[in-house]
């Protein structure tokens, strides 16, 4: 099989792939037309199938589907147009191939992780950290495989062990660099718990979307509830401390408008904001060179930074 990142502009595309969804939309001349996301464990690609013609057989989404068609370019992302499709057979494909994994070694991560958290010396945090991330064999493998995101970033097996990773890594930094301001075993547990709430919202792979608990509620206070109901059972937590920690998780994206129910009123908090923040945007940016034609200079306008992206000349 060709991985979806192996693909260039005008490539003819013979193959099986996993499609994750597929809505049926209309042009503005009134003519139906499927709208698909195909996946692979390389990524994603937008695909449309304009001719609902006999060549398209019935399917539906979280299927794998055998397709045939060409690969065009769209406000600088590659796009599948699509003039075939007929489900796959057993035999003619490995799921393994489909779902998309962390390029990272996920054991190691994990052991990376484990190290951090063997620094952190306040006995009250590091009995709650050590009782989720060393003693719970059942959320360490929940959580080692679990993604960050539905999109946008860090959406693979995988993803939420390597954001929460490197998130506590940009946080030990601060913590040095500001450590007359900067509690380091508090924002330390505070990083590593701020998207613990995602193993609620989002259910596993190969769905990878919101569950009921996560459209509801939201990963910030299902984060929250999680670890406020596993203080209170570790006795003599000082009050304070657990407030402030729960602070810090539902304080961590910044602002209001984008879901945070309290704004930063501690360093921590501020600390753990920025931290998130640039390991999501980062890896989002790498998702877009990933997922563009490796021949484009130029990537177009992109929403979420606001700006037409450039690659950097060599």
């Amino acid at each position: 099989m060709r991985y979806l990142n192996e693909l260039h502009e005008g490539d003819a595309i013979t193959g099986t792939y996993f499609c994750k969804t597929k809505n049926t939309l209309k042009t503005k001349t009134g003519k139906s037309y499927y709208s698909l996301l195909l996946q692979d464990k390389t990524g994603t690609i937008d695909a449309k199938v304009w001719e609902l013609s006999n060549g398209i057989e019935h399917f539906e989404s979280m299927e794998f589907i055998h397709i045939e068609g060409q690969v065009t370019s769209f406000q600088g992302a590659l796009q599948l147009n699509v003039r075939r499709i007929r489900k796959s057979q057993e035999g003619e494909y490995n799921p393994a191939d489909y779902m998309p994994v962390s390029k990272k070694n996920i054991d190691d991560m994990y052991q990376e992780l484990v190290g951090i958290i063997a620094t952190i010396k306040e006995p009250h945090l590091r009995k709650l950290v050590d009782s989720y991330f060393i003693e719970d064999k059942a959320f360490i493998e929940r959580f080692k495989k679990h993604s960050a995101a539905k999109s946008v970033h860090h959406g693979f097996i995988g993803g939420l062990l390597e954001h929460t990773l490197s998130v506590a890594k940009f946080c030990n930094y601060m913590a040095d660099a500001y450590s007359t301001i900067l509690n380091r075993d508090l924002l330390l547990t505070a990083a590593i718990f701020h998207d613990v709430g995602k193993i609620q919202e989002l259910s596993s792979f190969p769905e990878n979307d919101y569950t009921d608990d996560g459209q509801l509620l939201g990963h910030i206070f299902l984060g929250a509830e999680m670890i406020g109901t596993r203080m209170r059972e570790i006795g003599g937590f000082p009050t304070k401390l657990a407030n402030e920690l729960r602070h810090c998780i539902l304080a961590h994206h910044g602002e209001l408008e984008y879901g945070s129910p309290k704004k930063p009123a501690i360093a921590e908090a501020m600390a753990l904001n920025f931290a998130d923040n640039a390991d999501a945007k980062f890896q989002t940016m790498i998702e877009l060179f990933d997922s563009a034609d490796q021949n484009a200079e130029w990537l177009g306008y992109n929403r979420l930074f606001e700006s037409n992206i450039r690659r950097t000349s060599i």
